[in-house]
């Protein structure tokens, strides 16, 4: 596949990028976005759920990439208030949905690199 590389200005979400994978970095970059969006592939999760599977992540930071993810329309957050305790669901839109594919090659070429480079700790 060739990509044509071709000086342009792309505005998207009233920011100016150079490129469109500055617009896909600005959506799934960064040290956690990609690795939330991986675990919603398989379904919805709740937040404690979330927390959990992502070992190394603060509170803090889950909470602000979760709405960073939202305001970008990734993911949805569905809250049930009907009765206590409240129960929050996280899950991939259609359009979260669409980034799938890319996610998975980036997980599998990770794993490549464990297995390879690392060293797994249980």
């Amino acid at each position: 596949m060739e990509i044509q590389h071709k000086k342009r200005l792309i505005k998207y979400n009233d920011k100016t990028f150079s490129c469109t994978t500055s617009i896909a970095m600005e959506l799934i970059g960064g040290k956690w976005k990609s690795v939330i969006l991986i675990y919603l592939v398989g379904g919805k999760k709740r937040y404690n759920e979330l927390y959990k599977l992502i070992s190394t992540i603060t509170e803090r930071t889950l909470s602000l990439q979760l709405k960073q993810l939202e305001k970008d329309g990734l993911i949805t957050r569905k809250v049930y208030t009907k009765k206590p305790p409240l129960k929050v669901e996280y899950a991939l839109t259609p359009f979260g949905e669409s980034l799938e594919p890319v996610l998975i090659a980036i997980a599998n070429w990770g794993k490549i690199v464990a297995d390879k480079k690392g060293e797994t700790i249980e």
